[in-house]
């Protein structure tokens, strides 16, 4: 089973990294970009994994692990049975 972990910044925290990246596409003419925020991707093979093997432990490696739950955020979805 393949996992993929997208971790980003919670809403309330600024984003330099993107901010400037929204900056550099409107100098580039791309006017209609409201936003833009960076983030992490992480893809997990889970050797022998049920679902709910991965509804377990994708939750407590992602909090404890991958995103800093202070100030990140984290969605997953499993993309190969």
């Amino acid at each position: 089973m393949k996992v993929r972990i997208l971790v980003s910044f919670k809403d309330s925290v600024l984003d330099p990294q993107g901010q400037t990246v929204k900056n550099a596409l409107h100098t580039l003419g791309y006017r209609a970009i409201k936003d833009v925020r960076q983030g992490k991707v992480f893809e997990i093979d889970l050797a022998g994994a049920t679902k709910a093997d991965a509804e377990k432990i994708i939750p407590e490696i992602s909090d404890k692990v991958l995103a800093n739950p202070i100030i990140e955020k984290f969605t997953w979805q499993i993309i190969e049975a």
